[in-house]
């Protein structure tokens, strides 16, 4: 099947240009041998290429361009399939933007073609060609160093011992912080649902269906209150987990979270209810009645692992959250995703239309964590920063940047 990759990269500073007809001739030659073909753009700074070819073999090429060293910055931004060749002339060629006139120079890089159609029909990859050529997202080209200019420094005080909350119940719960990583501050603390032996949700749940999950799952706050209060978090912000339709079938459920709350020496001011959407919410206009309630109690709202679900923008559209928490899935190796950067920028903009804070749910990587805080993001939480305590709250590991980087 006839495979296209688009991607673009930066020319790292200690590599001359000189170099590029001699590079551009080797991949000519590695490119016919796999029946590869293509073109690479230049325009001083930027590489822009696109490879089409058989599956595998575009594959096993990018593969091998990914982990060349002389360009850095390297995001795909079109995995697709074609029924022809856009570029069939050569196995790669250079084009650089820098020896033409800015108003000339899409129509020279299209002349190169050898697709019929060019971009009649709205080729989505000759559209890209385009943004590249007349440089209209430069703005979005998020420059981040290598993930081992930082280091990530763990503080002293380690993991707080467990809480003793004398609340005998059939859960417990692990403690992950919410960070501000440049300003060095814990925002909240989530309390994340196990079983007493530190088994995850699932286990938890097993075996229960209809309100008996609901009830279980209310009830659960309980703990999770008592623990918290345990632990001494003072006036820490507190994150805690419902299933959406808790509130929907339990009628007192917003009355039983401000008695524990308050019973525990917590404010509701302190408090986040964090919905996931991953549950289908069947009675929609009585779940945003009863966000009302919660709202108008004093607690706070977001939802978790925002992107991943079935109610998605739908559910954005009903009610407005205090904050939105955006799915792992949706960041894993976002510095290296075109998709998921301009889906990520999209959700920046509109919370920053609505007023509704953001943050990035499960960072693992440091390349990851640089470009969405230099996409805007400043919230963070995930393993690249604090692994989940149970029983505890864990230290958290602070990036410092390294002397002379």
């Amino acid at each position: 099947m006839l495979t296209t990759i688009i991607y673009r990269s930066h020319i790292c500073d200690d590599v001359p240009v000189t170099v590029l007809e001699e590079m551009v001739a080797a991949a000519n030659n590695k490119n016919g041998q796999a029946d590869v073909t293509g073109i690479l753009l230049f325009n001083g700074r930027h590489f822009f290429q696109l490879l089409e070819g058989p599956e595998e073999s575009v594959k096993s090429i990018y593969r091998a361009i990914c982990a060349d060293t002389r360009h850095y910055n390297l995001v795909e931004l079109l995995y697709d399939y074609a029924p022809s060749r856009r570029f069939g002339k050569s196995g790669m060629e250079l084009f650089d933007l820098r020896d033409y006139e800015r108003d000339e120079v899409l129509q020279h890089v299209l002349n190169k073609g050898t697709s019929k159609y060019q971009l009649v029909y709205g080729d989505r990859a000759l559209q890209f060609f385009q943004t590249f050529v007349e440089a209209t997202e430069k703005e979005n080209y998020f420059e981040i160093p290598p993930g081992d200019s930082w280091d990530f420094i763990t503080e002293d005080d380690g993991v707080q011992a467990p809480a003793t909350t004398g609340v005998h119940t059939d859960c417990s719960f692990a403690f992950q912080p919410i960070i501000d990583p440049l300003a060095r501050e814990v925002v909240s603390l989530e309390a994340l649902l196990r079983t007493p032996d530190g088994a995850p949700p699932q286990a938890f749940f097993e075996g229960l269906q209809g309100a008996a999950l609901y009830e279980a799952d209310l009830h659960s706050k309980k703990t999770a209150f008592a623990m918290a209060g345990a632990l001494n978090i003072g006036q820490q912000t507190l994150c805690v987990n419902l299933l959406p339709m808790t509130l929907v079938t339990i009628p007192d459920a917003v009355d039983f979270l401000v008695q524990e709350i308050q019973a525990n020496g917590l404010v509701p001011d302190q408090v986040i209810v964090e919905f996931t959407e991953s549950e289908v919410i069947s009675r929609l206009d009585e779940f945003t009645g009863a966000i009302r309630q919660l709202k108008a109690a004093g607690l706070r709202v977001a939802i978790d692992h925002f992107g991943a679900g079935f109610a998605g923008l739908l559910l954005l559209a009903q009610f407005q959250p205090d904050r939105i928490k955006i799915n792992r899935d949706l960041i894993r190796d976002v510095h290296k995703s075109g998709p998921r950067q301009a889906i990520v920028q999209a959700l920046i903009k509109c919370c920053a239309s609505l007023e509704i804070a953001i943050s990035a749910v499960g960072v693992e990587k440091a390349e990851e964590w640089m470009w969405l805080e230099s996409a805007g993001i400043t919230l963070f939480q995930g393993h690249l920063f604090a692994k989940p305590a149970f029983g505890g709250i864990p230290a958290v590991a602070w990036p410092e940047k390294k002397f002379g980087l």
